[in-house]
C-alpha cells in the first residue's frame, strides 16, 4: 500500500506544548480530531501531561477533584504492592486483580491548533475542552469532529472511575459550544459519526468493551437526533492470526465513495502494535460490510511510529478530504502527531 508520509514528521511534538501547569509536563500530544474552519484546518489536539516528580521512591497521579474544580495530586509510592506500575499508561489494582485501573498516569485535555498550510500550526495556550466534572476526573481523550449542515460536532472519551464513556459537545465557530452530555455510556469509545443522513437516520460506530464476555470490535447504531442511540448490531470483528487479532476500534469520519462508505479504523494485534485497516460499508445500509483490509494501509514504520511513550502505534483521528487524497493527521506512538497523504482509489483497490 503506497502511502506519502510528510518529511517533516512529526509536525507536532510535546515539546510545541506549554504546559497547563509549571508543576507538570507534557509527555504527548497526539491523536486529533480535524476539521476545516474559515479556510484553516483546526486540530483538536489530545494533550497528555502528568506532574513532575523527582523522587524515584514515589508516582504522582492527577486526579481532576469535580467538587474543587482543580486537578488533586494523589502521591504514590512505588513499592506499594497494593498497585501495579508496570504500565506506562496507568496504574492498576493489584487487590482486585481483574486487569481494572485504578488512576492514569497522566491527565489528557483538547487543545486547539490552526494553520493555514496544514503543516505549520498555531497553537493555543489555553484548553479547549478540559476536565470539567465526575465522568471525566481522569481526563478527556481522542476527539474526533463531524461537520453536519452548520454544526461541527465533537465527541471524545471521557475517563473517571466510573469507566470509559463518550460526551458530545456540538458548535458553530469553535469558540462557542453547547454540551450535549455522554451519548454513549460506559464502556464504550472510538466513536465515529457519519456525515450525514442516511434514509433519514444518523448513524455511529463505536466500540463497547466488555467485561465478563465478548470482544472489543466495532458495532453500529442509529439516532433520531445525535443524542439518542439504538438498534445496535456487532459490525466487525476481530480475525485470528491477523493484523487485527487483539481489538479494534473507529478512526476517521466515514468518507463517502462511489463505492460505499469508506472507513479507516484502528486495529491492535494481540501483542499492543496499533496500524490502520479499511472497511467498505454499503452506502443505503451501512450496517453491511462489501470488503476489509487484508493487510493494514497504515502501519508503524518510522522511528517516531515505533518508538514513544507506548511503542508501535499509528492512530488516525481525523483528515481532510480533497478528491482522491486523504490528508491524515494521526497520533504517533502515543507521543506526537504526524501527517500522511492516502489515495481513495488505491485503499478501495486493496480492499478484499
Amino acid at each position: 500500500m503506497k502511502t506519502n508520509r510528510y518529511k517533516g514528521n512529526p509536525i507536532i511534538t510535546p515539546k510545541d506544548i506549554k504546559p497547563h501547569r509549571e508543576d507538570f509536563e507534557v509527555i504527548g500530544v497526539f491523536n486529533p480530531g480535524v476539521a476545516i474552519y474559515n479556510d484553516e484546518v483546526i486540530l483538536l489536539l489530545r494533550v497528555a501531561e502528568r506532574p513532575i516528580c523527582k523522587n524515584k521512591e514515589e508516582f504522582k497521579a492527577p486526579v481532576f477533584n469535580f467538587p474543587k474544580g482543580e486537578i488533586e495530586i494523589l502521591t504514590l509510592n512505588i513499592n506499594d504492592e497494593s498497585y501495579d506500575f508496570t504500565d506506562s499508561r496507568v496504574i492498576k489494582d493489584n487487590i482486585k486483580k481483574d486487569g481494572s485501573f485504578k488512576y492514569l498516569t497522566s491527565i489528557s485535555y483538547i487543545l486547539k491548533a490552526t494553520s493555514k498550510d496544514g503543516k505549520n500550526f498555531r497553537i493555543d495556550e489555553k484548553p479547549f475542552i478540559y476536565p470539567s466534572n465526575q465522568y471525566d476526573v481522569f481526563g478527556v481523550e481522542d476527539p474526533r469532529i463531524t461537520k453536519i449542515e452548520d454544526y461541527y460536532y465533537i465527541y471524545f472519551s471521557v475517563v473517571s472511575s466510573k469507566g470509559v464513556g463518550v460526551r458530545l459537545v456540538k458548535t458553530k465557530d469553535f469558540n462557542v459550544k453547547e454540551d450535549c452530555g455522554i451519548i454513549f455510556a460506559p464502556e464504550n469509545k472510538d466513536v465515529v459519526i457519519f456525515p450525514e443522513r442516511i434514509n433519514g437516520k444518523y448513524y455511529a460506530l463505536h466500540r463497547p468493551v466488555p467485561k465478563c464476555a465478548g470482544n472489543p470490535e466495532i458495532w453500529i447504531a442509529e439516532s433520531d437526533n445525535l443524542i439518542y442511540w439504538g438498534n445496535h448490531k456487532l459490525l466487525l470483528e476481530l480475525r485470528e492470526n491477523m493484523w487485527d487479532n487483539g481489538r479494534i476500534g473507529g478512526g476517521l469520519v466515514p468518507i463517502k465513495t462511489e463505492k460505499g462508505w469508506l472507513e479507516l479504523y484502528h486495529g491492535a494485534s494481540k501483542n499492543n502494535r496499533y496500524c490502520m485497516g479499511a472497511v467498505l460499508l454499503d452506502l443505503e445500509n451501512p450496517s453491511k460490510v462489501l470488503a476489509r483490509s487484508e493487510k493494514p494501509i497504515l502501519e508503524p514504520q518510522e522511528d517516531y511510529e515505533i518508538n514513544g511513550f507506548f511503542n508501535n502505534v499509528v492512530f488516525g483521528c481525523g483528515a481532510i478530504v480533497e478528491g482522491d487524497l486523504i490528508k491524515m493527521y494521526y497520533g504517533v506512538a502515543d507521543t506526537s502527531v504526524a501527517y500522511v497523504e492516502l489515495s481513495i482509489k488505491d485503499i478501495l483497490n486493496s480492499l478484499r
